[in-house]
């Protein structure tokens, strides 16, 4: 089932690329005035680890989140969902991993739809229903459809440049034979680099979140069923400690509600309110049972 695209949120991710491909502009000129090339060393010595994070995003996800994948004997349910929605999708079926944890939760993380894993928690498979269940695995299908791995990591490729650099670029970037006054201003350019992107990308993640909850309701045709599970997992989260399943490589994994559960502001947020999500969700219902 499909219906128009949404304009407006496909805007605000284009102005938000568009804005942060700016200031990454002017952040590597400002590397190459001001430091002489040594930060721009630095970056490239960094950026390295950086797609070798990206490239075997899928293994290291899995593996610091303590999922373990799972076969088809050991989990035939699970396997079938998987494979029917992913046709629906229209995507390969990825792997598919469980998280023993009593935090209901799920994420997916690859570097391609080739390339791509599943997980879930076992608290999500014993508080959901099927169509719930269904619901919260089309949103991560969507994430892996839309590519939003590599999306997030290349807008945020830059930003942890430009976070290494303030951290480390006085240590890299000094001795005699340096400019160090310009160091200094490399160095201080590339603390509001890291500031300003750093909102612009927790935005961004934000609206592929809402554009993943759509993919998902075009794929299931069920909007109603990740309304729901949105719910009862929001509500589940509030009841287990925050440790039970610690946020790992933030950019390289999807999670359908947020590990920490306590963003400061919605600023700094990576998903929406659920809030905000439902409502959508019911507005897309009310637009499917129009057609």
């Amino acid at each position: 089932m499909q219906w128009k695209a949404d304009r407006g949120l496909q805007f605000r991710m284009f102005l938000t690329m568009f804005l942060l491909a700016g200031l990454y502009i002017v952040f590597i000129a400002a590397l190459w005035l001001y430091s002489g090339g040594s930060l721009l060393a630095i970056a490239l010595m960094f950026g390295m680890f950086s797609l070798g994070q990206w490239y075997f995003s899928d293994k290291l996800t899995l593996w610091s989140m303590g999922a373990r994948e799972v076969s088809e004997e050991e989990e035939p349910k699970l396997h079938a969902m998987v494979q029917r929605l992913s046709q629906q999708a229209d995507v390969p079926k990825p792997k598919i991993a469980v998280v023993d944890s009593r935090n209901p939760n799920a994420f997916a993380t690859g570097r391609s739809q080739k390339h791509a894993a599943v997980a879930v928690t076992t608290e999500l498979l014993r508080i959901l229903d099927d169509e719930e269940l269904e619901g919260v695995i089309a949103h991560e299908l969507a994430h892996v459809k839309n590519r939003d791995v590599m999306v997030m990591t290349i807008a945020s490729f830059l930003s942890t440049i430009a976070f290494l650099i303030v951290r480390w670029g006085a240590f890299f970037g000094g001795g005699r034979n340096r400019n160090n006054g310009g160091v200094i201003v490399a160095i201080l350019v590339s603390l509001v680099v890291w500031i300003v992107s750093y909102l612009l990308i927790r935005a961004l993640s934000r609206y592929r979140e809402f554009a993943a909850d759509r993919g998902a309701a075009v794929i299931t045709g069920k909007p109603r069923a990740l309304a729901s599970a949105l719910q009862t997992i929001s509500g589940d989260m509030h009841r287990v400690p925050k440790e039970d399943i610690r946020e790992q490589a933030e950019m390289n994994a999807f999670f359908i509600i947020p590990i920490s559960g306590s963003a400061i502001t919605r600023l700094f947020s990576t998903h929406p309110s659920t809030e905000r999500r439902i409502e959508r969700l019911q507005q897309l219902e009310r637009e499917m049972e129009s057609f």
